[in-house]
């Protein structure tokens, strides 16, 4: 089953639709890259959904393990490396402090969502720097 449909605008535009659900997302260069910097770039997507698969993942963790999630805050700092341009390095920082998880809750719910999907198919292609308040 096809997930997505791409559509290029012109002027290193995109319109990206996900075909279940109907939602659209729109990229654009980034300035650094010849572009306006007007929405998302590709690479701004990629970053994003790390930090967003981890807290998909931690959040079926919790469900299955009786942890109660109620509270999650990610930032993620993108950082491009030249020759080839890629992203070289990610730093996220988290903020769970609102769960009042135990210590081992903690590093159990963390080691979960940092075994997520998009950490595994990103591998050790790109450097990752946690930054996480419990």
């Amino acid at each position: 089953m096809i997930t997505s449909e791409i559509k290029y605008l012109g002027n290193l535009r995109t319109e990206c639709h996900h075909l279940a659900s109907g939602t659209v997302i729109e990229t654009d260069a980034p300035i650094d890259n010849k572009g306006k910097g007007e929405r998302f770039s590709p690479t701004d997507l990629v970053a994003t959904a790390y930090a967003s698969c981890m807290m998909t993942i931690m959040g079926i963790y919790c469900n299955e393990h009786g942890i109660e999630m109620n509270t999650g805050i990610a930032r993620v700092q993108k950082i491009m490396e030249a020759n080839p341009r890629r992203i070289g390095k990610l730093i996220i920082e988290m903020d769970f402090s609102g769960n009042n998880w135990s210590e081992l809750e903690a590093e159990k719910v963390l080691r979960a969502g940092k075994a997520c999907p998009v950490a595994k198919t990103l591998g050790d292609n790109v450097e990752v720097e946690f930054l996480i308040t419990v």
